[in-house]
């Protein structure tokens, strides 16, 4: 049986191909007779618009680039799941563009970067959202950031939790030293003087961040923070376990560990189980990102939430504006919360600094 077309439709209907699209896409008035003898063909024709025949009639794809650093990371696929349900509510569907490196060769990710935004550029996707990488680099190279900075001027593009320094770029970010402090003033109000800050990456915006978070709090409470319990080099659990030993090493240990995010974290608890400290009794623990295994964790690990499925929802909302001419802000900005559960409690008395 032959597939039936828009143009079979549009000759049916003795109307033009333009006034099905304007029917099919309600972008324009038809007039009311026409419209109804349009749609009569459309039903008893049972006519599906295919992809193609919609990028013709409205210059679109329906698609949008997503651009993440690490698809295995817990963190992005709850932002990727809001972002998805939103963007097709908007008609929209994702490209998923995967840069992790191997072996953490991370010249080799910005090389993927760009491989992928070539592809995006060659897809003629309808918009671009970017999620880590080069755009949560501190002092990202001229080059990393021209490139980003020519591609926004050919699409709509919005950066989650990061930034280009000087560019005019929309952005989505959550105050990631808000939830910094919060997760510290937590501790601090449990009566623990003695915190250490462990994990992430000593380069990136959003260590800097959650450290400068970290110790605006200690010192907005007449604490000085410690350098040596302030480690970093790594978002992993592997290099949770590692701080935690490196601080066992230590003539003295915190009562209390935050840390740079949950994976970290749990990287910190299986260490301090297997050298017999007890969590929260012994040491309190605080994550961040608060990832779906925060919450299901022995004992359940307090995190601060970035609220990732709403971010993704939000930034769908905001480029679905840029794509359609709607006056969006250039920033938006999402308030953390504290998601307190088992792994911290109030400083035991011997414990206790007066």
């Amino acid at each position: 049986m032959k597939r039936v077309t828009v143009y079979d439709i549009a000759r049916e209907a003795k109307v033009s191909v333009a006034t099905v699209s304007r029917v099919l896409n309600n972008t324009a008035p038809v007039k009311q007779t026409t419209k109804d003898r349009v749609m009569a063909l459309i039903e008893k024709h049972q006519f599906q618009p295919n992809a193609l025949a919609r990028s013709l009639f409205k210059k679109e794809t329906g698609m949008l680039g997503v651009i993440i650093p690490d698809i295995t990371n817990p963190f992005f696929p709850t932002l990727l799941a809001g972002l998805d349900q939103q963007a097709r509510h908007h008609g929209y569907t994702i490209f998923l563009c995967d840069t992790v490196s191997t072996e953490g060769d991370y010249a080799e990710q910005y090389e993927r970067e760009s491989e992928y935004l070539n592809l995006l550029m060659e897809k003629q996707v309808d918009g671009i959202v970017w999620i880590g990488g080069r755009i949560n680099l501190t002092a990202p190279s001229e080059t990393l950031v021209q490139e980003v900075v020519d591609v926004s001027k050919r699409v709509p593009l919005v950066l989650v939790n990061g930034d280009i320094p000087g560019a005019d770029i929309h952005r989505v970010y959550v105050d990631e030293r808000e939830g910094a402090q919060l997760a510290t003033q937590y501790l601090i109000h449990l009566g623990h003087r003695d915190i250490a800050f462990v994990g992430g990456f000593g380069y990136m915006s959003n260590t800097l961040q959650r450290l400068e978070g970290f110790q605006q709090a200690m010192r907005n409470n007449g604490l000085t923070p410690r350098k040596e319990w302030m480690l970093d080099g790594d978002f992993s659990v592997e290099s949770g376990k590692q701080y935690f030993n490196r601080l066992l090493s230590l003539p003295e240990l915190p009562t209390a560990v935050f840390c740079a995010n949950d994976l970290v974290a749990v990287g910190v608890m299986k260490a301090a189980h297997k050298a017999g400290i007890r969590v929260p009794e012994d040491l309190s623990l605080v994550g961040f990102d608060d990832i779906p295994y925060a919450a299901n964790s022995i004992p359940e690990l307090t995190s601060v939430s970035l609220k990732c499925y709403e971010v993704g929802r939000v930034v769908a909302d905001q480029i679905y504006g840029m794509m359609n001419g709607g006056k969006v802000s250039r920033e938006i900005r999402i308030m953390p919360e504290l998601a307190i559960r088992e792994s911290a409690a109030p400083v035991q008395d011997d414990k206790e600094i007066s």
